[in-house]
């Protein structure tokens, strides 16, 4: 007993309570056995959600931020059109404008009637920000969210960051709203400056740590000096921030970053999910020529080669204290099929943030809307595409028919019954053995006492031959068996 209880000291027990846990790291896994690995999952592109064809948008519409609020849900986004014809530079023919669009369901979309700014003689627009000052304070990158501080005035529940537009490294601006569509600047000083900031840059308040977090774009320094980062830093008031520091990939290999996208995970809010955009920058070959809009792609390049040749798709990235960070290396969502609109420099960028929607399918439930840019720098209009994605879908534990298993790391939990979110073929099955802290499968809940699982279900509960009940376990040390065959496992809690 005494070595039992010495090992148990020197083994590092995770206490997962009842929180939902994502495979999106490796921080359950203490080993693989077999054809079981953890697999990438990439949304499906759905209809055009908005088309930015009005005169106040245009083709360089795009920095989009989705989230709750008015009729349900809101997409903000930049309106911007360019002049292609010559492209000796990039030569802006109508003003930058911040748009606004609602919907009810996440799926369609509207223009609201905000019809606060006369632009360019049109009275009836869905314009809420056009910038201050003669560098247009604020417009660059606007970026707003909903301020959960308790301590928040009223006049600024809602609050925004955005650059200069001429000269959006030279600072961020705060930017306050009472109802999130009548924006004011609240102060003419930029409250972070010496970062090339040239993205979303994204602030969140963090209730237990009481502090606001952002994370920006600026450029790597030293051995990889010139490679676009995103740093982070914090502030009890949005005035006075730390200075800011680069995001730790944990050894993995430089990659150029543009934007973040960064948030808890609304169903595991201790995971920060972030889906940046990987910017490639290739040189003129055989291979770039062979792709879609070679044309336009040698436009671009009129200005600068990377113009034309660059290519942007976005990654996974997940951490647990908003510093150290697992990347994959894969991309989460391809341009896909090449086909016109998502093959060149400016597509592929998601918008900042993600919403619940329904299923197209009857009785699909529902599962996670996305939305991503195509057709960027193309004639008069910008596309954002709604994605979508399994509810706790960006990466599963999945295995072959051959079969393969995990076990977990030692770990305690609150709750009486374990919950699964899988995915199984009619073939397949997954079955869970729960194991003391040493590996030795406890009585009753060994692989033999499991019911086969087979089916596809957001929320499964575990049955064993003596029924649900995982209460009694709780207040000891516990590892997860899990076996699967042609099957997925997205995610697991313990619940009451």
């Amino acid at each position: 007993m005494e070595n039992t209880r010495r090992k148990l000291c020197m083994m590092k027990i995770l206490n997962v309570g009842s929180r939902r846990e994502l495979f999106v790291d490796n921080y359950l896994i203490d080993r693989f056995a077999g054809e079981a690995r953890p697999l990438l999952h990439s949304p499906i592109r759905r209809e055009a959600a908005l088309v930015t064809d009005q005169p106040w948008e245009g083709c360089m519409s795009g920095f989009p931020t989705v989230t709750k609020g008015g009729r349900g849900y809101r997409l903000y986004y930049r309106g911007w059109q360019i002049d292609l014809d010559d492209f000796d530079g990039v030569k802006p023919s109508r003003p930058p404008t911040m748009c606004l669009a609602e919907s009810t369901d996440g799926i369609r979309w509207e223009r609201a009637p905000v019809d606060l700014f006369d632009y360019q003689g049109i009275t009836s627009n869905s314009i809420i920000w056009m910038g201050v000052g003669d560098d247009l304070w604020g417009m660059h990158g606007f970026s707003p969210f909903r301020d959960p501080n308790p301590d928040c005035r009223p006049d600024q529940l809602w609050k925004a960051v955005g650059g200069g537009f001429r000269r959006p490294h030279d600072g961020l601006y705060l930017m306050a709203s009472p109802d999130g569509i009548k924006w004011s600047l609240v102060s003419d000083q930029p409250f972070l400056s010496g970062y090339a900031l040239d993205s979303n840059n994204t602030v969140h308040w963090m209730a237990e740590e009481g502090c606001y977090r952002i994370f920006l774009r600026h450029w790597s320094e030293g051995v990889y000096a010139g490679i676009r980062i995103i740093m982070t830093a914090t502030s009890p008031d949005l005035k006075n921030w730390t200075e800011p520091v680069e995001l730790d990939f944990c050894g993995s290999p430089p990659q150029h970053l543009y934007d973040n996208n960064l948030a808890p995970y609304y169903r595991a809010p201790h995971i920060w999910l972030g889906f940046p955009t990987r910017y490639i920058e290739r040189p003129w070959s055989p291979t770039i020529e062979a792709l879609p809009e070679v044309g336009h792609r040698r436009l671009r390049s009129k200005m600068k080669e990377r113009f034309g040749t660059g290519l942007t798709e976005p990654l996974l990235i997940s951490s647990r204290d908003a510093r150290v960070f697992h990347r994959w290396e894969e991309a989460f969502m391809r341009p896909g099929l090449c086909s016109e609109g998502n093959w060149t420099y400016g597509d592929n960028y998601l918008a900042w943030g993600m919403i619940e929607t329904d299923s197209e399918l009857p009785g699909g439930g529902k599962e996670l809307s996305f939305y991503a840019t195509e057709h960027y720098w193309r004639e008069e209009s910008t596309t954002l595409r709604r994605c979508t994605l399994r509810v706790d879908g960006f990466v599963s534990i999945n295995a072959t028919m051959k079969g393969g298993e995990f076990v977990t790391k030692p770990l305690t939990f609150s709750g009486n019954r374990l919950s699964l979110n899988i995915s199984t073929s009619a073939g397949g099955s997954a079955r869970v053995e729960i194991q003391d802290a040493d590996g030795r499968p406890l009585p009753g809940y060994t692989e033999a006492d499991c019911h086969e699982i087979v089916g596809d279900t957001l929320d499964y509960t575990v049955r064993w031959k003596h029924g649900t009940d995982v209460g009694p376990l709780s207040d000891s040390p516990v590892r997860l068996r899990v076996l699967l065959h042609d099957a997925d496992l997205y995610s697991l809690c313990f619940q009451q």
